[in-house]
């Protein structure tokens, strides 16, 4: 069984997960109010509406309680986002995820009860800076306030080392998660393990934890 959502507001974000989604198999019900975005999904999503989903009577005739996951992706109109994230509660849609504006509006959303609440611009913001500050921090996933995962490209302080002699879990408070090794990915790595040149670190830890990390390995 192919699975299937219902992606609302064709901006940029949620045009980018109906198309994504489309690739990936998944059937997608594409709904923006704007009749000119949803022409523009209608050869692209499995199904595309145009539609007002802050109306109750229109998301039930249009089935979206028998959707397992809905993606509330409306963009500037925040009160538009919460009388949908609303809405969908109310019918019983199993799975909310909703793109937040600001952490006012991920607060209100989380109160009504989305299941996921994203912030792709801060999170691409944040991303971006850990690059920019660092060379070696190829990309960065924040899971919490406090807490990220990271990519860490290993240097000549690490490599022929294997994990149980950088004992780095008892040094900073990190853990190595997976090794990237060219178009392998070594998962759970045994503390035997040996650091190759180019291997890239995947890391879980605390902000502070990790920025300690690289600062006292490559500085």
């Amino acid at each position: 069984m192919k699975k299937e959502f219902v992606v609302i507001g064709l901006g940029r974000f949620g045009g980018s997960i109906v198309k994504e989604l489309i690739v990936l198999g998944a059937n997608v019900m594409a709904i923006d109010i704007s009749s000119a975005r949803v022409d523009e999904y209608a050869l692209i999503a499995t199904q595309a509406v145009t539609a007002d989903t802050t109306d109750e009577s229109v998301l039930k005739s249009l089935g979206i309680r028998n959707f397992e996951h809905v993606i509330v992706a409306i963009g500037e109109n925040i009160q538009a986002s919460i009388l949908t994230t609303l809405m969908l509660k109310e019918i019983g849609v199993p799975k909310i995820t909703v793109k937040a504006q600001n952490d006012y509006h991920a607060k209100v959303l989380r109160k009504i009860g989305a299941d996921k609440v994203v912030h792709p611009e801060r999170d691409m913001g944040i991303r971006i800076a850990n690059n920019m500050v660092s060379n070696n921090i190829l990309d960065y996933l924040e899971l919490s306030e406090e807490h990220s995962i990271a990519e860490i490209m290993a240097n000549e302080r690490l490599v022929g080392k294997t994990l149980v002699e950088l004992d780095i879990r008892a040094k900073y408070g990190i853990n190595i998660v997976a090794i990237k090794r060219g178009n392998d990915i070594v998962v759970s790595p045994q503390a035997i393990e040996e650091i190759q040149i180019d291997d890239i670190l995947i890391v879980i830890g605390s902000d502070h934890d990790i920025h300690l990390f690289e600062k006292k390995l490559f500085h």
